[in-house]
């Protein structure tokens, strides 16, 4: 699947105007250069085993959006 996702970015990318280009590499350039905090394994693990509960049982509620002001909190 994340192989897929990433052939569908690769395609959409690839169509982009040369300026439009340019300003998403500074962007993702950006992006890399920050110094992010580190997410607790305990905390990566529960969203994983979240995820993938979720996937195997769609009708549940994937309830990150309770949580996420707490983790917010925690790494801000």
């Amino acid at each position: 699947m994340m192989n897929a996702t990433a052939e569908i970015l690769k395609k959409k990318i690839e169509s982009f105007h040369p300026d439009l280009l340019e300003t998403l590499a500074k962007v993702v350039e950006k992006l890399e250069n920050r110094n992010r905090p580190t997410i607790l394994p305990f905390h990566r693990d529960e969203i994983l085993y979240r995820i993938q509960f979720h996937n195997e049982h769609p009708h549940t509620k994937l309830d990150f959006y309770e949580n996420i002001s707490e983790l917010e909190k925690l790494y801000a």
